[in-house]
């Protein structure tokens, strides 16, 4: 798992590589697959493309030995696959058959669901700060995207679906990187092989349902070739960040970073495509802004008491005289955070 000890500077460094990575993928994606671009419109398997040339970057990297390959049972890694799969299958199933409008809100009902399931699985719980400040970013997000809400059967199921899959998709990342201590690039090129290759198999027969087109009958010249290139390219980065992300914090707080990423894709759109920014827009996007500086300040704030709590509970065992096997249980049960995971009896030490 990613070090917790990791400084502000790294972080935010991750932050921006996802948003970037992120928007940029949507922007080339966009000229890729628009009719007045280059009408490429074969999502699934360009996903295929893009874990294959993610594939590779993670095989050369552990051939060279700038990292290593730790293991994962394979069932895990299969398991872990088709649910990724599945989402991605399931989100490109409820687009085509849903309004944009329900599509953006099936999107945002990710956030509780996430929590819901966290709760479920983990028992985590989330102060009223956090709740508070993940409704005003839902509902800035929500001002600024949906327009018309229609829906039909197959497509809510689909979305069903797609919430669900990528739901446990992401809180699944970070529980295989804590439970085998590997750390997100490690897990990313154990996973990417296996999504490359059933996404390129299956991914064309998808994508032939879907717009009734087959990937061979598209016309390759120069110019969607170098945009299919700098997609995957952009691809790598925006997997390896997002692993990351989920790795140094939790599944909710990448949900909310997601919808960061759907305010600079909106304002980016305006200024690159065109695209009607309206006052609704405007006010919609400051609403999620303020939500998401809401949502900064209360994580700190939960981390602040965390750490408070784990000093208190350091200093007892110090008092207490408990011994280093106590202190190993407290750690293991959670009762001591992560943060304070090397302190033993109020001084530092390394118990591993």
């Amino acid at each position: 798992m990613e070090n917790p000890s990791s400084s502000a500077v790294p972080n935010v460094g991750v932050w921006a590589m996802n948003v970037v990575s992120s928007v940029g993928i949507i922007m080339a994606n966009k000229q890729l697959m628009s009719s007045a671009g280059y009408a490429f419109s074969f999502a699934t398997t360009l996903t295929g493309f893009h874990f294959a040339v993610t594939a590779i970057v993670g095989f050369v990297s552990n051939a060279s030995g700038l990292s290593a390959s730790k293991p994962v049972p394979l069932w895990e890694l299969l398991w872990f696959s088709v649910v990724a799969n599945t989402s991605i299958t399931a989100m490109n199933l409820s687009l085509m058959l849903n309004s944009v409008g329900f599509y953006q809100i099936s999107k945002l009902s990710m956030i509780p669901v996430v929590c819901v399931m966290e709760w479920i699985i983990h028992g985590k719980h989330y102060s009223k700060e956090v709740k508070v400040a993940v409704v005003v970013v839902v509902a800035g997000v929500a001002v600024s995207t949906v327009t018309d809400v229609k829906v039909n059967g197959k497509g809510f199921i689909c979305a069903c679906f797609a919430i669900l899959c990528t739901s446990m998709q992401q809180i699944s990342i970070g529980s295989l990187q804590k439970k085998y201590s590997v750390g997100s690039f490690e897990l990313l090129s154990r996973t990417a092989p296996i999504q490359a290759f059933s996404l390129l198999i299956l991914g064309p027969f998808t994508d032939f349902y879907l717009n009734g087109k087959f990937i061979l009958n598209y016309k390759f010249t120069y110019g969607p070739i170098i945009f299919i290139l700098l997609s995957c390219c952009l691809a790598v980065f925006c997997n390896i960040s997002q692993y990351m992300c989920i790795g140094r914090f939790s599944a909710v707080s990448f949900q909310v970073l997601g919808h960061m990423k759907t305010v600079c894709v909106l304002i980016l759109g305006w200024l690159l495509f065109d695209s009607e920014m309206t006052f609704k827009n405007i006010m919609g996007m400051a609403l999620a802004v303020i939500g998401m500086i809401i949502y900064s300040w209360a994580v700190e704030i939960e981390k602040k008491k965390q750490c408070n709590s784990a000093a208190a509970k350091v200093d007892l065992a110090a008092k207490t005289s408990m011994t280093e096997e106590e202190v190993r249980l407290l750690i293991k049960s959670g009762e001591i955070p992560t943060p304070f995971k090397n302190v033993e009896f109020g001084q530092v030490k390394n118990l591993t």
